[in-house]
């Protein structure tokens, strides 16, 4: 049943990269060819922007693409999860967020990439909720029980008391 989870896992994986790269290069090959053909943008900020979004590609490939081994084609690893949620999730988010400022920075100029913002934006935010949520919980852990007191006797007078 766990090999049935396994080959599950790295049929979505595979089919999920294989997503991933057609769009990123749909993307990317629309931008160049609007870029030299109808109008043109700011080739400085698509290369500084698009690198994130390069990255987590890279990252989300390495680490989510099953390996098979070379001689037998056994399965290896079925890759890590790609569906799951909180930094795997954030890297899709950055690549999706890059593909749509390439689709306004085609439609309303440079000034598209101002959508862009909206990553280090949510990032912050993320980290801010963390670090209070992390503050909150030593501040809880520095508090003394209340009843420092030691329990004595038998059940039936702990519950009595």
């Amino acid at each position: 049943m766990a090999q049935k989870a396994r080959k599950d896992r790295a049929k979505a994986n595979t089919s999920a990269l294989a997503n991933l790269h057609a769009g990123t290069l749909i993307a990317n090959s629309l931008f160049v060819l609007f870029h030299f053909l109808i109008g043109r943008r700011s080739v400085l900020l698509y290369v500084i922007l698009s690198v994130p979004a390069f990255i987590c590609e890279f990252v989300l490939e390495s680490t989510g693409r099953p390996r098979y081994d070379p001689s037998t084609k056994a399965m290896r690893t079925a890759g890590e999860d790609l569906a799951a949620p909180g930094f795997t999730e954030y890297m899709f988010d950055v690549i999706w967020v890059t593909w749509a400022s390439l689709l306004s920075v085609m439609l309303f100029g440079n000034w598209g990439w101002l959508l862009w913002g909206v990553i280090p934006a949510y990032g912050t935010f993320k980290a801010y909720g963390l670090l209070s949520g992390a503050r909150g919980m030593a501040a809880m852990q520095g508090q003394q029980p209340v009843n420092d007191a030691p329990v004595t006797g038998n059940r039936k007078q702990r519950r009595a008391a």
